[in-house]
């Protein structure tokens, strides 16, 4: 069965809200077995929603709309529906006691207009509006489904979750469930990754392999359908059987974790803890990696040394190290390393790290936007150190520095574990 999705309303047009009902809905029909070929954004038009059904009735066995169902004059999917296939619009009774009631209850006057949240295409199902008060349609005619839902997200995730999956149960027993794994890498670009993995993408048949990018880390979905989850994960566990070998150095985590949680995983596994030295970043490492629950156990904690007064006045580096004409300077891979040390030191923690850098967005200290030094110092043994030249924005440069801090200190503590 192949799905369309069409959002109603000028206003995701215009940017001015998010289409997270698309996302929702994508993500349900999925995991139903259900796939969706494409999504279609249209405005409060009656015309060009009519235009936009009947391509989408061309190409699509089940068609579900969100927004439009509301009391205003350009609450217009019902409407468009009803002209172009013939249909009367008529009243749902329950639907209007339930309106009627809720403004008696507030002793508000009911204008006419709110008549038209109660009402739906005739001969099709209702699919019941548990928090509003628009009520939701189903019918099926010349063997395209169509499914209407209100636009409030509020609205539409219970309907969804509800009516409308218990109207496709007759569909869904007739698809086999999609089923996912998800292997997360850092420490490798989008691009690299798939250079590494070309030949299995470009002959993916069944399970599907699909890379995809975030800031600073990447993704790969493994996908497949089958009758049973034993069948379908034993399917994906060969496809990753192949892609480890290749790039197993850069995988932290068969779920979907970012690379600060696996970190404080793998802290908690190994009992030791972290503080933090930040110059670039601003005390954004930190921020990510407090954002894990429970992460106080892990992380002692963390300093901001913005300036060279702070990282000599709180850290101890000397002046001679980050001033004057024969200095390294702050930004530096022996001033990330004594960063590093100092605060570990300070904290009395078992592991410290360091960000040091330009993040833009002009040179600093003769030295190139983009330049980021990291430095790890565990206890009893030698400081590491790593020099990146990143791309971006002064924000993405950030980012991408935090991330790759918590990538070198992941791939620290996963060779600890495996050495034993």
């Amino acid at each position: 069965m192949k799905a369309e999705i069409i959002a109603v309303g000028t206003e995701l047009l215009l940017g001015q809200i998010v289409n997270t009902n698309a996302q929702y809905i994508a993500q349900g029909l999925a995991d139903l077995g259900i796939d969706v070929y494409f999504q279609t954004v249209v405005g409060d038009n009656g015309q060009r929603l009519q235009d936009a059904i009947r391509i989408a009735k061309g190409r699509a066995d089940i068609i579900l709309f969100t927004g439009g169902l509301g009391p205003t004059q350009d609450d217009l999917t019902k409407d468009a529906l009803a002209a172009m296939l013939g249909r009367q619009l008529v009243i749902h009774q329950p639907s209007m006691d339930k309106i009627e009631a809720l403004f008696a209850s507030r002793g508000a006057h009911m204008v006419e207009s709110n008549r038209r949240q109660a009402l739906m295409l005739e001969d099709s199902d209702p699919l019941h509006n548990e928090t509003g008060l628009a009520i939701g349609n189903a019918f099926i005619e010349d063997g395209t489904r169509y499914i209407l839902m209100p636009g409030p997200p509020r609205e539409m995730k219970p309907m969804f979750d509800g009516p409308v999956k218990e109207w496709l149960q007759p569909v869904l027993t007739e698809q086999k469930p999609l089923y996912s794994k998800l292997l997360r890498f850092a420490g490798i670009g989008e691009s690299s990754l798939e250079a590494e993995l070309i030949d299995l993408i470009e002959a993916q048949t069944d399970p599907t392999i699909a890379p995809y990018a975030k800031e600073g880390e990447v993704a790969l979905r493994i996908s497949t359908k089958a009758d049973h989850e034993a069948e379908a994960y034993a399917k994906i566990d060969e496809v990753i059987a192949l892609i480890e070998p290749r790039v197993g150095q850069y995988l932290y985590a068969k779920e979907d974790i970012p690379t600060e949680e696996a970190v404080v995983r793998l802290l908690r596994r190994t009992m030791k803890k972290v503080a933090a030295a930040e110059s670039l970043t601003g005390g954004l490492f930190a921020e990510l990696l407090t954002s894990v629950p429970g992460s106080s156990s892990e992380f002692n904690g963390g300093i901001v040394t913005y300036t060279n007064e702070m990282k000599h006045r709180l850290l101890g580096i000397p002046l001679t190290q980050l001033e004057g004409p024969q200095a390294p300077g702050a930004i530096s891979e022996s001033t990330a390393c004594l960063m590093a040390e100092r605060v570990r030191d300070l904290s009395e923690s078992d592991i410290g790290i360091a960000l040091t850098g330009v993040a833009g967005p002009a040179e600093s200290e003769g030295k190139p936007v983009g330049l980021v030094y990291i430095a790890i110092a565990p206890k009893g043994a030698a400081t590491l150190s790593y020099t990146l030249n990143l791309s971006g924005n002064r924000s993405m440069i950030r980012l991408r520095a935090a991330k790759a801090a918590f990538y070198r200190l992941w791939q620290l503590l996963n060779e600890n574990i495996q050495t034993g």
